[in-house]
């Protein structure tokens, strides 16, 4: 379906297109705009997948760049003035971004030929991960009044579908919604308690790349460490861990050096693995979206993959208990709103897209907050659009020189000190930095200079000051970003009602998931197909739920078979269990204990002991 959406927006429609995960969305807006003169503006909600495709394009040689909240104002001023220049062929941007000033002043400089929003489901009020900043999203079509336009998801509903064409302003916009059945996929559910052995049953009967999929950081460790003791090669993977550490697991999974990643949900947005040969759960996804998406990261190579999930009653109950939790009342989230205003003491109408490193635990801890409660009010106050706790925490370090050759060179004779600096940047990590932010890592640098690292950021930070490079030092704590001003508590009463006007939809979604791990009657596909609006009759033949149907009708049969060869076999002589069983040489002792069974409840035998007769 990719030529057909490329076409669309060659064409100049306005272009809705549906993709699953690892249906190779990005290809469907990075070729167009390859194809035309201009830059494309790619809207995104997460700086990971941000980074991953600037990265990807970059090893390209495609000029491209990413503009997300907490970013330094020098940093964002060199970027968008390599846009202006014509400089740059793709711009990654996130939502909270569009209504800066800084940026909109600059956009209607820039030659923009195409915008790209993707993962669109977010700008919808029905869609399960709702971000209020989309809804800014054609605020900006003003000032690039030619460009063409694609939104694209892996999943939307019919109410989602529609209310991201009203809220794009597509006019007559083309739909490609390729089918939600994955052929090669099987789905199953489990409800079970002690899911450990279960577990290793999954990843033991089916060989190669797996991903375990946890809700908390804890959880990642301890399932590892489980796997482990079970001689299963695995690591784990959160958010919490640093950009090296993060990078270093990512690529020995991906090499197979490691079998399987123990992760929270973090993991996987973007990597290009397509050899994942099993997905498990082990704890409910909020939304059927959110697992359809997980449960997507295997068998993207087209081959036979497996997505389990594991599940216990405690867990339905802890996700309906969290459904509350995530709607905190108004007079709380006002107190965690003021508490955060002191805790970074600002003033009202202060602090409009700054960023400050903001820990939960010890910003609770020092307003005696529950840790939890506070952690869904910070939550709510996203939902309402007021601020944003970005995921770049662990990024790499980032540099560009900022200055030219020729001035550089005079720097480094009258600064002797900072010369092994520069001279180990340029030989790690060439040319580029003189074009274009780069990567870096100062532990590299470091060894190089043979030096310790902690010297080498000291001057890095100093030839920063100096003005010869921008250096945007590894974030190690995570960001908050103010997206308006800071407001009096009593400003957020109308926020809070729009954002708690979404509490049944949020409901609802949750409602679905569980009906989808509790469901034993219809096809697992068919349930997502039709979630999303997708009609079909055709059952996929390879979930639990249609292998159990098939063992029934066979078993009835069977049944039917052996219970005749019994009451044949009794016409003469009564008989011992075991020796019957030898007679009509049955091997399958369930089918033939059910057919003992069902001729003693239709009193066609009698059953004494161990010795079975007709009755």
């Amino acid at each position: 379906m990719q030529e057909d959406i490329i076409q669309s927006v060659l064409d100049g429609h306005d272009t809705l297109a549906l993709l699953p995960t690892g249906g190779g969305k990005s290809i469907c807006f990075q070729v167009p705009a390859m194809l035309m003169d201009g830059m494309c503006v790619v809207i995104s909600p997460l700086i990971a997948l941000m980074s991953d495709q600037v990265d990807q394009l970059k090893k390209r040689g495609i000029r491209a760049a990413s503009l997300y909240s907490g970013q330094p104002h020098r940093e964002i001023d060199v970027l968008l003035d390599n846009c202006i220049g014509g400089h740059m062929k793709f711009l990654y941007v996130s939502p909270e971004r569009l209504k800066s000033e800084i940026f909109v002043e600059r956009l209607k400089q820039m030659n923009v030929s195409m915008i790209a929003v993707d993962e669109a489901h977010c700008i919808s009020q029905w869609g399960f991960d709702f971000r209020p900043s989309y809804l800014d999203i054609n605020s900006i079509y003003p000032y690039i009044e030619n460009a063409k336009k694609i939104a694209l998801t892996a999943t939307a509903t019919k109410e989602t579908k529609k209310d991201i064409c009203e809220k794009l302003s597509f006019q007559n916009p083309n739909t490609f919604q390729k089918s939600f059945a994955r052929k090669n996929l099987s789905y199953s559910a489990f409800q079970i308690e002690n899911k450990g052995p279960k577990m290793l049953e999954i990843l033991r009967n089916v060989k190669g790349s797996a991903i375990v999929y946890v809700r908390s950081r804890r959880e990642t460790e301890n399932v590892s460490r489980f796997l482990y003791q079970n001689q299963i090669t695995c690591d784990f993977y959160h958010a919490g861990l640093d950009s090296k550490t993060r990078a270093r697991k990512q690529q020995e999974w991906i090499e197979n050096r490691r079998r399987v990643m123990v992760a929270t949900n973090a993991f996987g947005m973007g990597i290009d693995k397509p050899d994942v040969r099993v997905v498990v759960h082990l704890d409910l996804p909020d939304s059927l979206e959110a697992y359809y998406q997980e449960a997507g990261r295997g068998g993207r190579d087209e081959k036979r993959a497996f997505s389990v999930l594991l599940y216990s009653q405690t867990d339905v109950y802890n996700l309906k208990k969290n459904e509350e939790r995530r709607n905190p009342p108004l007079e709380f989230v006002q107190r965690v709103y003021q508490s955060i205003a002191n805790y970074l003491k600002l003033a009202v109408g202060s602090s409009e897209f700054q960023s400050f490193n903001f820990e939960l635990k010890v910003f609770a801890d020092t307003y005696n907050l529950n840790a939890l409660d506070t952690h869904y009010a910070v939550l709510k106050l996203q939902e309402m659009g007021l601020i944003n706790i970005n995921d770049n925490m662990g990024r790499a370090s980032s540099a560009k020189i900022s200055t030219n050759q020729n001035e550089l060179y005079k720097f480094m004779i009258a600064n002797s000190n900072m010369e092994p600096v520069m001279k180990a940047l340029l030989r790690l990590y060439g040319g580029i930095l003189y074009t274009d932010f780069t990567h870096i890592y100062e532990f590299e640098i470091a060894k190089l200079c043979k030096s310790n690292q902690s010297d080498i950021i000291q001057k890095l930070k100093s030839l920063h000051k100096m003005d010869i490079i921008i250096y945007d030092q590894l974030k190690t704590k995570p960001q908050l970003t103010y997206l308006t001003p800071r407001l009096e508590i009593s400003a957020l009463k109308r926020p809070y009602k729009q954002a708690m006007e979404r509490r049944k939809i949020i409901h609802e979604k949750i409602e679905a998931m569980t009906r989808y791990a509790e469901n034993n009657s219809i096809c697992r596909t068919r349930i997502f197909q039709e979630y999303f609006d997708e009609v079909t009759y055709i059952n996929c033949g390879t979930c639990d739920v249609c292998i159990n149907a098939k063992k029934k009708e066979n078993m009835h049969d069977a049944l039917d078979v052996t219970k005749s060869k019994i009451l044949e076999n009794l016409k003469y002589l009564p008989s011992q269990l075991d020796e019957l069983k030898i007679q009509i040489q049955v091997n399958d002792d369930f089918l033939y204990s059910e057919a003992i069974r069902e001729l003693i409840d239709e009193e066609k035998v009698l059953l004494n002991g161990m010795k079975v007769s007709l009755s």
